[in-house]
């Protein structure tokens, strides 16, 4: 081994970094938060003991878990003064995460709403189980609960996310064929096509976090979102462009006004439409998107 090799808690960590990104990630929603997390675990990872841990991905889980956990209790006081309406962090996404059924479900803008209406706990352990597949015995140990607690908690978490998760999952390419139709839409400001690639009930929630200009409230109803975007483009003047990629393990759009950044609109397909449009504008949430971030469940 070279001078210059990594100590053996450095490798360990980089080791599962990934896995402990996305921890994190799935359970602040923020990547942003998701970083700081991991320096926390680093931090109390670099005094311990390694020849008394058995398990080191578990024992990093645990770590991470904590941390996230009482972030989690910190940002959502934040989040209860937050201007507007609060929308994920986007990250910008490999290839390999959509193909990942599960991981992409998981990390989609729709249902990472969903998990914003549990409390802390609840959000944790239901990404620990349902995403991560981590036993109750372990869950329980990060948290200093019982099994039994632990189960409780599933149980209320799994059933309060099913009553609201989006009603089929619908494959990154059905969803790139609807996107490309509502781009080709926008791009010709064809008002037909538009309607047509819209459901009835079609909902856009825009996060510009006080900072840029954005809706207040979701706006519900496929005419009512076409005038408040024909509204927009009109009061701005500005010229669109757009660019897809993958966001959250899902085809999205960039959006460029006059040439400049403005924001990632992210899109939930149900029955061959739009169902559901996520626009985030907020310009501190946008700083992951320069590059893919790897995600990983394992």
């Amino acid at each position: 081994m070279s001078e210059h090799a990594a100590d053996p808690a450095t490798e360990v960590f980089l080791a599962h970094r990934n896995l402990l990104f996305t921890v994190a990630y799935e359970m602040l929603g923020s990547a942003a938060d998701a970083e700081d997390v991991l320096q926390e675990t680093w931090l109390r990872w670099v005094d311990v003991d390694m020849d008394q841990v058995r398990d080191r991905r578990a024992y990093l889980v645990r770590i991470t878990t904590r941390q996230a956990l009482n972030r989690l209790r910190t940002v959502r006081r934040r989040r209860e003064s937050y201007v507007g309406q609060w929308l994920p962090e986007p990250v910008l996404t490999t290839p390999d995460v959509a193909e990942n059924v599960e991981l992409a479900e998981s990390m989609s803008m729709a249902l990472m709403l969903v998990l914003e209406t549990l409390s802390p706990t609840e959000r944790v352990v239901f990404v620990l189980r349902e995403v991560f597949a981590v036993g109750y015995d372990e869950i329980a140990g990060a948290l200093g609960k019982t099994p039994a607690a632990v189960r409780q908690i599933a149980h209320r978490a799994r059933a309060h996310v099913e009553a609201r998760r989006p009603r089929a999952v619908v494959s990154a390419r059905e969803t790139e064929a609807v996107l490309e139709s509502f781009q080709r839409a926008l791009e010709t400001w064809d008002l037909q096509g538009f309607l047509d690639v819209l459901a009835p009930d079609v909902v856009i929630v825009s996060d510009g976090g006080g900072l840029v200009q954005a809706a207040l409230r979701p706006i519900v109803g496929a005419e009512k979102v076409v005038r408040f975007v024909s509204g927009g483009i009109r009061k701005t003047g500005a010229k669109l462009s757009f660019e897809r990629v993958a966001v959250n393990g899902a085809p999205a759009l960039v959006v460029h006004a006059n040439g400049v950044f403005d924001g990632v609109l992210a899109i939930r397909v149900e029955q061959g439409r739009v169902a559901g449009l996520y626009y985030v504008r907020n310009p501190e949430k946008l700083t992951h998107m320069g590059s893919a971030t790897t995600l990983s469940l394992h």
